[in-house]
């Protein structure tokens, strides 16, 4: 169990990293727009992973998209406190700034990315117990 959570911790801060990077001026233009929603989706996947590693992938999958959307849907909120909020940077990043269906595609891709990664490394990891 310790394995996976170690496992899913460094995935998880992997991602971040790349989300980060995935601002550079070398991230191809087409999906330059969408790259940094669908990782924020793959980490939020692996943060739930790492939180809950007895839960199902499919369980994960919707509970990671379902945190996502909300926070997609909580950008058609548009009061000034927490406009000035958002004006953080930290507080972008997580909150974001305004709603786009396109960001909801992301999350979709990513956070199905996140199950179908999962699931491959668990069958690496069972057949590695098999061997």
């Amino acid at each position: 169990m310790w394995r996976m959570r170690r496992s899913y911790f460094l995935i998880f801060c992997s991602v971040i990293v790349l989300g980060l990077a995935s601002r550079g001026p070398w991230v191809p233009a087409i999906i330059y727009p969408y790259l940094g929603d669908a990782l924020y989706a793959v980490m939020m996947y692996f943060l739930l992973a790492f939180l809950y590693p007895n839960k199902a992938p499919r369980f994960l999958f919707y509970l990671s998209l379902s945190i996502c959307i909300g926070i997609e849907l909580s950008q058609l909120y548009q009061a000034p406190w927490i406009n000035d909020l958002r004006k953080q940077k930290l507080i972008a990043l997580v909150l974001g700034s305004g709603f786009l269906w396109s960001d909801v595609m992301a999350y979709i891709i990513g956070s199905f990315s996140g199950l179908i990664i999962q699931r491959k490394y668990l069958q690496l990891i069972l057949n590695k117990k098999e061997s």
